[in-house]
């Protein structure tokens, strides 16, 4: 049947004169599929997912990864009043703001990144805005693929195993990762507790910035063989059934989700 309709479809729109109207039959497609729905946070699915998920957690631990002014972890205590959250932000300027934003909410604010090696590294961000939500540790994210000039902060990078370990925590309920392409080596920071089932949700994004760090879709689903993955929708998560190319790897904006299969240690969910 697929076919069939390919068939037709190509033999009535595959002309120059329609380009137009498929390049918006694919725009409109890839929203459908959760992928560029970054106007809000109801757009997103971000908000949905935390109404959903924060209420079944308890008292559990949230690791929110690249902070910045601290609005997720806002989302997340207002989903879940007990929750313990620690709210990781590298950028100086940034980390005072979430300092502020974040106060009297009992988040743990922290000003070091993650990474897969504890260290300091060089944080590059906007020259002419300095503290955005683009800083990232690769150079060519802010004059590559943003096309501005850069500045540049030496910060501290701890992994997350050592945090967990240094802070009696057993169990991460939820890590949210947003750290402008460098997602992957944060998750490698925190190979022991994967790789022992003692992460159950993992939400992070996946874009533009990982042709910068050459990260592949297919590098995280290697990395975390026992996670079921999604994308989110603005209600509700879409289950990414099979790796498939053509599917996995877009490199636009998407909320992505990683959930703990059921029997692959004790998981809240």
């Amino acid at each position: 049947m697929l076919r069939r309709l390919l068939w037709l479809y190509r033999i009535l729109f595959a002309r120059r004169a329609f380009q137009k109207f498929n390049l918006l039959v694919f725009n409109l497609g890839l929203a459908g599929m959760g992928v560029r729905n970054f106007e809000t946070a109801a757009a997103s699915g971000e908000r949905r997912f935390l109404r959903d998920q924060m209420p079944l957690i308890g008292t559990g631990v949230v690791f929110d990864v690249g902070a910045n002014i601290g609005n997720y972890s806002r989302r997340v205590r207002e989903a879940n009043s007990s929750a313990r959250i620690y709210a990781f932000e590298p950028h100086p300027a940034t980390y005072r703001k979430l300092q502020d934003n974040v106060a009297g909410l009992h988040i743990e604010a922290v000003n070091a990144g993650a990474g897969s090696l504890r260290g300091t590294l060089h944080l590059y961000d906007y020259a002419e805005d300095d503290g955005s939500t683009h800083a990232s540790l690769y150079l060519d994210v802010i004059e590559k693929i943003r096309e501005k000039k850069a500045t540049v902060h030496e910060v501290k990078v701890v992994t997350l195993d050592d945090f967990a370990e240094q802070h009696g925590i057993t169990r991460v309920h939820l890590l949210k990762i947003d750290t402008e392409g460098y997602e992957l080596e944060v998750l490698k920071g925190f190979r022991k507790h994967l790789e022992a089932n003692q992460v159950d949700l993992i939400h992070f994004e996946f874009n533009d910035t990982n042709v910068v760090s050459r990260v592949f879709f297919k590098d995280f689903m290697e990395l975390l063989p026992n996670y079921d993955f999604f994308r989110m929708l603005p209600n509700e998560l879409a289950p990414i059934e099979k790796y498939h190319p053509l599917y996995c790897e877009i490199f636009t904006y998407q909320n992505l989700v990683a959930r703990l299969r059921r029997g692959a240690g004790q998981s809240h969910q």
